[in-house]
């Protein structure tokens, strides 16, 4: 069988205001599985976005409500570096956590809240996607607490239209015959060669599963050449030798990105029925 056919279904910083000090210690707990959702306000593209009106709602409430579904996540926690979005988490129901506002990566911020509060397994829940599929999150976390043989765990589904396939902005993924990760791109891969136009291509999900060890591992090691050059932290891992398992998911979700993706996102939650003003 082909590998699709196999993949399941679906140093402590405390900041430097007092007022909030006490709500921000997490030390001494320990849980199997938890959830953590990095926020900040400065993205790239799109600044402010993850407390960005979604149908009367910031964002990350959204996406709050959707990680709260898990049933294999014992906490789900906002990690972030601002006090604005640390009140709104907590507002929408969720654990906050303030964390060192100097962290390269989201991947980084998810570390800092694993060591801080002991788990084995992590969940790295991307904060601009609304739609985050709780299912496909448990599925990643019983799938690392099955088989201790993978390191991480991500997702991906295939691609339907040319556009995606041929778009930088797509990454793609191409794995082994257990559905471990082989390489991800964002160049169209593999390569039809000749043409016979039988060769399905997967489109990457960016929701990650990390055994905890494996993540202090990764954090420590810094940023290869394949990484460099793709700007895909995920190579990383691969470079130093991870398992990486793919799940299959039935969609790609719905990220906001840029401001025109919010009408998108809107129109969206309205025909799901999810809209709540």
């Amino acid at each position: 069988r082909r590998f699709w056919q196999m993949l399941p279904r679906a140093s402590w910083w405390a900041g430097s205001e007092p007022r909030a000090v006490h709500r921000r210690i997490f030390l001494g707990n320990s849980d199997e599985v938890i959830g953590v959702i990095p926020a900040r306000k400065l993205a790239r593209r799109f600044p402010g976005k993850i407390l960005v009106p979604l149908c009367g709602r910031p964002l990350l409430w959204w996406v709050v409500d959707r990680a709260r579904q898990a049933r294999m996540l014992q906490r789900v926690i906002v990690a972030t570096d601002d006090e604005e979005i640390f009140d709104s988490a907590e507002e929408a129901g969720a654990e906050a956590m303030m964390t060192d506002p100097s962290h390269p990566s989201g991947t980084d911020r998810v570390a800092e809240v694993v060591s801080r509060v002991g788990c084995d397994i992590a969940v790295n829940i991307q904060g601009d996607e609304p739609l985050v599929d709780p299912h496909l999150i448990d599925a990643m976390a019983k799938e690392l607490g099955a088989d201790a043989g993978w390191d991480m765990a991500t997702a991906a589904t295939p691609i339907v239209d040319l556009e995606d396939l041929v778009s930088t902005s797509v990454v793609k993924v191409v794995c082994d015959s257990a559905g471990g990760a082989l390489y991800f791109s964002r160049a169209c891969i593999p390569h039809d060669r000749d043409g016979h136009g039988k060769t399905v291509y997967w489109r990457h999900v960016g929701l990650y599963g990390y055994r905890a060890s494996f993540l202090r591992r990764l954090v420590e090691t810094p940023p290869c050449e394949l990484e460099l050059a793709e700007r895909l932290e995920q190579l990383r891992a691969l470079y130093i030798g991870c398992r990486m398992k793919v799940m299959q998911a039935d969609d790609a979700s719905i990220g906001i990105d840029v401001p025109e993706d919010v009408s998108r996102a809107e129109e969206l939650l309205l025909k799901m029925g999810l809209s709540r003003g």
